[in-house]
């Protein structure tokens, strides 16, 4: 498939109603409101085609966007193009399909730790959403655990004087290293407790932040701590 077909079968799929969900959500225009569940059909037969996402993401249609981050080739991306999709994507795509494929990038870490000291709020929300992506992906192994470790303590320190949608991403890190980095779980629980609630204005939506103690003893009790996700991307 090329780009004028896949946006020809995606226009005639949006729908008011989810398209009005996603501009209470933040979602800004061009956008025409198609299901998630309608974009991972596309992806499912094309796969991974990494010179089309980067034709569709500079559609700037939400939509086309989002399923540009879908069939991305993570491995092929460089930093260029993540720093592109940065500044394309804004602050609503910062936090999902930026980050995860930042995550599965060759660039992850790195970028994301320059990320998280910028001054724009989308751009710290893409870093510690990459890092939360990341500790969820890539075996112990393959982290640097005292440098995780690090962060939590940042994360602690200077949670609740963060930027706004900054906070969210960095409550959801503490989350993802208890949940799915065995040796810092215990760790991240003490962060999660000293941190306590964390405030977040999610404007007309009724989207709430995880109490982080609480969602980690959820997956405590799955008994699915330290277990990884194949890939950061839903």
């Amino acid at each position: 498939m090329n780009a004028k077909e896949i946006l020809e079968e995606l226009r005639p799929l949006g729908r008011e109603s989810y398209k009005s969900v996603l501009l209470k959500h933040g979602v800004q225009e061009p956008c025409w409101g198609v299901k998630i569940e309608e974009l991972k059909k596309i992806q499912k037969r094309i796969k991974h085609d990494y010179a089309l996402s980067l034709e569709l993401f500079d559609t700037g249609i939400y939509d086309v966007m989002y399923l540009a981050g879908l069939i991305a080739n993570d491995a092929r991306m460089t930093r260029a193009n993540l720093q592109h999709w940065l500044a394309k994507g804004g602050p609503i795509l910062a936090g999902n399909i930026v980050a995860w494929v930042a995550a599965g990038s060759p660039h992850g870490r790195a970028i994301a730790l320059e990320w998280i000291d910028l001054p724009r709020e989308h751009e710290v929300l893409a870093g510690w959403a990459t890092l939360g992506s990341l500790v969820s992906i890539k075996p112990d192994a393959e982290l640097d655990l005292a440098e995780v470790k690090r962060l939590l303590q940042r994360v602690q320190k200077t949670i609740h004087q963060a930027p706004n949608d900054a906070r969210y991403a960095m409550n959801n890190f503490v989350i993802c290293v208890a949940a799915h980095v065995q040796p810092l779980n215990e760790f991240a629980k003490q962060v999660a407790e000293k941190i306590g609630r964390v405030s977040v204005d999610m404007g007309d939506t009724a989207c709430q932040v995880p109490f982080a103690p609480d969602y980690i003893k959820k997956v405590e009790a799955r008994g699915t701590i330290g277990k990884k996700r194949k890939t950061a991307k839903c």
